[in-house]
C-alpha cells in the first residue's frame, strides 16, 4: 500500500497513527499542499477532491477521506482495535472523533484560510484569529465531553488508544500553530502528553516525516 499525504496534514497524521498502531507498513509519498501539488492532474485523477490523504491499495484501488480510511483499516486489520466492543462505546468514540474532524478541521484548514485571505481580504492575524476561534469552540466541547465522564480513562475512551485519540492529537498539534492556550483544556492536554509518549503516535508526528520541513 501507498499513503499519499503531507507531513503537516492533520488528516494524513490520523492515518499514520493508525498504520503505526496496527503495524502496517506502507510506502509514503507526499503532495506539498502549500505548493499546490495536490491539484496536479495526475493526483486529481485519483482523488477528485484534490485533498490528502489517499491510500492506494495493492489492488490499485484508491481510498480517500481519513475517517473512511480509518474504518477500512479497522475492518481489515482489527487488532489492536480502534473502536470499543460495545455499540454505545463505539458511538461515543465516533462522536468524539467527529469534533476535530468535522467541526474544527474543515473550517480552519489551509484552503479555507487561503480563501479568507484572497477573497475577503483578511490579514494573517485575522485569519489566524478565525482558526483559533473554531479550534477553541471544538476543544471546549471535547473537554466538556470527557472531563467528568467515567468512560474516559488514560485515553479519551478507556485505557487504550481509540479513533477519538487519533483524531484529537493532530488537532492539538495544529492548535499550537495558532497559539491556542491549552491550559484551558487540562484533560485534552493530559491525553496528548500520554499519546506522545506512545511510539505509534511519536513516529507519526509531522517532524518525523520524510517530507518534513524545518
Amino acid at each position: 500500500m501507498k499513503l499519499i499525504g503531507y507531513f503537516r496534514s492533520s488528516a494524513a497524521y490520523r492515518v499514520r497513527i493508525a498504520l503505526n498502531l496496527k503495524g502496517i507498513a506502507v510506502e509514503h509519498a507526499s503532495r506539498h499542499l502549500r505548493k499546490g501539488e495536490q491539484r496536479a492532474p495526475d493526483y486529481a485523477a485519483i482523488n477528485p477532491q484534490k485533498l490528502v490523504p489517499a491510500l492506494v491499495l495493492d489492488s490499485g484501488e484508491v481510498l480517500t477521506q481519513s475517517l473512511a480510511i480509518l474504518e477500512y483499516l479497522e475492518e481489515t486489520h482489527p487488532q489492536p482495535p480502534l473502536l470499543p466492543g460495545d455499540p454505545v462505546g463505539r458511538a461515543r468514540v465516533r462522536a468524539l472523533a467527529l469534533i476535530p474532524t468535522a467541526d474544527i478541521h474543515p473550517i480552519q484548514n489551509l484552503r479555507v484560510m487561503n480563501y479568507l485571505r484572497e477573497k475577503f481580504g483578511q490579514t494573517e492575524e485575522s485569519a489566524f484569529g478565525w482558526s483559533r476561534h473554531w479550534i477553541e469552540t471544538g476543544f471546549d466541547a471535547y473537554e466538556a465531553s470527557i472531563v467528568n465522564d467515567s468512560r474516559t480513562g488514560t485515553f479519551s475512551h478507556g485505557d487504550m488508544p481509540t479513533m477519538a485519540d487519533l483524531c484529537l492529537i493532530p488537532q492539538v498539534f495544529n492548535a499550537a500553530r495558532f497559539k491556542v492556550d491549552m491550559k484551558k483544556y487540562p484533560t485534552i492536554q493530559r491525553i496528548y502528553d500520554v499519546c506522545m509518549r506512545h511510539p505509534a503516535f511519536d513516529a507519526a508526528q509531522p517532524a518525523r516525516q520524510p517530507d518534513a520541513e524545518a
